[in-house]
Parts: structure tokens; sequence; C-alpha cells
């Protein structure tokens, strides 16, 4: 079995619908009005966390993810439909990020948690609406705009309440499947563990989730062996069992291993609370190593304890420190995340650095003019490039009204003082260039 525990996948929202231009033809009515309908938004998609899911491996076969995309506007000012929404089940515990920038876009730590991934495009606006006293008749409309599109990082990162860690071969396997339900393989060999294990733990009426995690070696928080494929997936227990081999040559050598691995890969891991487990106390060579670990952890001001996984001894005395433990220890709580929306990310210019020019006190007429080459200027508005975006460019209605919003912004005059002159190129972000007249 392959365990699935990261994915990458492109999510494009829908994108909305037109607006159209449209008007009454009815009998008796020589002159009747615009009635042109709104475009339906399109369809958002979501990110909806499943408890009867525990990989990632849906993804494997499907990589893109496409919403519905809005209807357009009618006639008789007939609104067009919605797209329907896309919701995307995914295991709990997913974390979500942007691929091309890492940024962090969601937590998903509960079952039926859902998050928007990409916004759906608003619909276009018909004619009807831009009915004014002074222009009765308009002859333009908006088209809808397009929906979100990005690649996301998939990261599966198991919810339980204990890890336990350890070398390969500490017995970690055999102790979950002593202590739960959980069937893992086990062999006598390094790595038998390829993928985690989670089992539930009932004892005293009290119940917790147990994960068994494959074995650590030096280098893992480079990524050698199993590496960072596993170590994610303790970064969310509230406690860790570190589980020592009684049998090894050195079980003190092995468990600064542990955690100096831990501590290069996340201090904050390193830091959680820990029980240190000799297993094994069933071998001689378990029971002559005892003493000295015992002292070892005790002036380290550790909780220590010597059990034998295959016969059960010391065992029902672990579970109840841990259940004791977790008592005190706070809930899980998911990783910061902030809005899902990101800001604008600007694009040096050639050879010279943006020229912030008249930055408006409202924020939705903020915008930087940037030259980007000889005779080329980039404007950087989000309200400017939405309106370019929804804009018909081949109707002269509605390039006049795209020229009006900019003149008001004062988008215009910047450009001049910034240096456009007649014929030079001016682009709105990434959506359009125009030629500056």
């Amino acid at each position: 079995m392959v365990f699935f525990d990261e994915a990458k996948i492109h999510v494009k929202a829908g994108d909305g619908g037109n607006g159209i231009v449209a008007f009454r033809r009815e009998k008796f009515v020589p002159f009747g009005g615009p009635c042109g309908g709104n475009g339906g938004r399109g369809g958002h998609i979501f990110l909806v966390a499943d408890a009867g899911l525990n990989t990632l491996i849906a993804f494997k076969r499907r990589q893109h993810f496409r919403a519905e995309r809005g209807m357009h506007g009618g006639g008789k000012n007939k609104q067009g439909r919605n797209g329907q929404d896309l919701r995307i089940p995914v295991p709990v515990g997913t974390v979500v990020r942007d691929a091309e920038t890492g940024e962090l876009l969601a937590d998903l730590v509960a079952d039926g948690q859902e998050v928007i991934v990409a916004h759906a495009g608003k619909g276009g606006r018909g004619n009807a609406v831009f009915a004014t006293p002074t222009n009765q008749a308009p002859r333009f409309a908006e088209k809808g705009e397009p929906g979100e599109e990005r690649w996301l990082r998939l990261e599966l990162k198991l919810i339980a309440d204990v890890g336990i860690v350890g070398l390969p071969n500490a017995g970690k396997s055999t102790l979950l499947s002593v202590v739960s339900a959980a069937r893992p393989k086990i062999a006598d060999y390094p790595f038998t563990t390829l993928t985690p294990n989670l089992g539930v733990v009932e004892i005293d009426n009290h119940t917790f989730v147990l994960a068994d995690i494959p074995g650590l070696i030096e280098g893992a928080h480079a990524g050698a062996g199993l590496g960072h494929q596993f170590l994610r997936h303790i970064e969310r227990t509230r406690l860790i069992i570190h589980l020592l081999d009684g049998a090894s040559a050195n079980p003190l050598v092995d468990f600064e291993v542990v955690n100096r691995e831990l501590e290069l890969y996340s201090p904050r891991l390193a830091a959680k609370p820990q029980i240190v487990v000799l297993n094994k106390l069933d071998l001689p060579e378990a029971q002559a190593a005892w003493p000295r670990v015992q002292a070892a952890m005790n002036r380290q001001g550790l909780p220590v304890l010597a059990i034998s996984a295959v016969t059960g001894q010391g065992v029902p005395e672990l579970l109840r420190r841990i259940v004791n433990l977790l008592a005190e220890l706070p809930e899980l709580e998911p990783f910061a995340v902030p809005s899902l929306r990101s800001g604008l990310r600007l694009r040096a210019g050639v050879d010279e650095e943006p020229i912030p020019v008249l930055r408006q006190a409202d924020d939705a007429n903020i915008f930087e003019i940037e030259r980007a080459g000889p005779q080329f200027f980039r404007v950087h508005s989000p309200r400017l490039e939405r309106l370019a975006r929804i804009t018909d460019w081949d109707n002269d209605e509605a390039v006049a009204r795209f020229q009006r919003v900019s003149q008001a912004m004062g988008v215009d005059e910047a450009l001049a003082k910034a240096g456009a002159s007649l014929g030079d190129t001016v682009a709105i972000g990434e959506v359009v260039e125009l030629e500056w007249q």
C-alpha cells in the first residue's frame, strides 16, 4: 500500500455570465427602453474536510477542477442563472497552500469544515442598469468577470492526540496494535512501516487517538529515509511518546538522534511534551539498560517508563499516564491562516523602480504607475483592472465608459505627469494594452 499524503491540483472557478444589450419590442411601444438582463455569477470552488477520507490518492487520478460558469443575461431583464459551486472533498487534516507562493490558505481540521479556494467571477451587468436621464438607450453591457484560477498544494497531516516516534524497530507498530484495534504491518526489519497508522485507544472510559509514525533516521529532517514524508504527521499531536529500543546497543544515543532530527525539522515540534518509554523490557538487554535510561531522563526532568509491548508489561500504566497528561494539555488548534484574498503583487519595472502616483484615500481608487520600458507604462489598479476585464472593447460606448472612469480616478493626469506621450503604450495590469491618446 502507498500512502498518498501530498497532491498538487489546479482549480478554476466559473466565469461570470455576460450582461446583454436588449430593448423592449412590444406592440404599441415604439420607443421601448433598455431591458438587457445581468449575467449570473460563476461557481465558487470549495475544499471540504471529509472524515470518511484518509488519503489524497483521488488527486493522483484527477488534477484539474473547473466550476460551472454563470449563464448570460436575457431580454426582458432576465437574470442569468448562477453557476453551480464545486465542492471537492479532502481528508480531515489537510493543509492547503498556494503552489506558486507557498502561502498558507487553509487548515481543515474538522469534519465538514470548508473553505473557498477559488472565487467565482461576477456576472456582467446588462444595458438596463446603465440607463440614465441623459442616456436613456445605452447600447453597451458588461462581460462577466473571469473566475479565479490557481495551482494548490495539498498536504495531509494526520490528526492524532499522541504520536509515537523512535528509530526503526523500536516497536512502535507493535505497541499500537496492542493498545488499539489498528493492525499495522509488523516484521523484524527496518522500515516495515511505510505508512502512518492511526488507532483509537480506550482505557478507564477515556479515549484518545494514537499515531504510529514510521521510524526516523539521521538526516530525516533533510528528507533522508522517509524524512519529510512523515515528520509532518506529528506536527499536530499534543503529546509525543518517544519509544526507545531496549535491545539497542545504546538507547540514550538513539534518544539524542531522534530529538536532534525533531529539532532540526521544527523547533515547535521538538518543544512538544514527551513521555520517554523504554520498550522490550522482556529482554535482558533492556532490563540492564533501564536503570541508566531512567537516571538520564530524571536528570532532564522527563517522565520515563519501561514497558514490553509484546507481553503487555507496563502498558496500562503508560496509557493512564497519557490520559492524565492529555487532560492538562490544550486542544488542537489549526495553523494560523491569513486572508484567502492575497494582495496585488506588482512586477518590477525594466529600468526603473515603480513610480507611485496619486494614492487616493479611498482604497478602491488606489493605483500605481510603473514605467515598464521605453514608451511603455503599466497601470496597477484593482478597480481599473476589473473594469478592463468586463469591458467589451469592440463596443465604442463601453470603451468610452472605461475612459470616463479612468479620467475620474485621475489616472490620465497621473500618466501625463509620469511622462506618457501620444502613441505610447499603456497596459492596464496584465489585462489589456492601449494606445495613449
